[in-house]
């Protein structure tokens, strides 16, 4: 009977492999943010929207958690980045470029997938606002009771 079970040294995802001008492309959504990713290999360059990493993302965090994707796989300063970020806030913004980086370096590298699975780059995060309903005053707000 034959093993069908992937070894252990070998990744169980294929990539898709490199547009016709060499990118690797990922797409990240968090709450109502939107990033489609693109990367190849090239001098460490990082634009989001046009604008440089860290003037784009101000807070520290957001600029740590998508960092770390590159270094944890030793990619930083070895390609260059670009990233079409919209809809949503800066944090749901910067959720869904570590998902989407996280999915374009999956794609550059499936060897990477161990390490990207530790450190949660490739889980989404599907919590989203909840809807206000009708007779109340948001999602579970409901209006002031009065008995009299």
């Amino acid at each position: 009977m034959p093993d069908t079970a992937a070894p252990a040294t070998e990744s169980r995802y294929v990539s898709r492999g490199p547009d016709a001008q060499g990118w690797f492309w990922g797409t990240g959504r968090r709450k109502t943010a939107v990033a489609r990713v693109r990367m190849k290999a090239g001098t460490g360059s990082f634009k989001v929207n046009g604008k440089d990493l860290d003037v784009f993302f101000t807070e520290e965090r957001d600029l740590k958690n998508i960092n770390g994707i590159l270094e944890k796989t030793n990619l930083k300063g070895s390609v260059n980045v670009e990233v079409n970020a919209n809809g949503g806030g800066f944090t749901g913004q910067s959720g869904a470029v570590i998902l989407g980086l996280g999915r374009a370096v999956l794609n550059y590298d499936p060897n990477l997938e161990p390490i990207l699975r530790e450190g949660g780059y490739l889980t989404r995060d599907d919590r989203k606002v909840e809807r206000k309903k009708y007779g109340q005053a948001g999602a579970r707000r409901r209006f002031q009771f009065s008995k009299r």
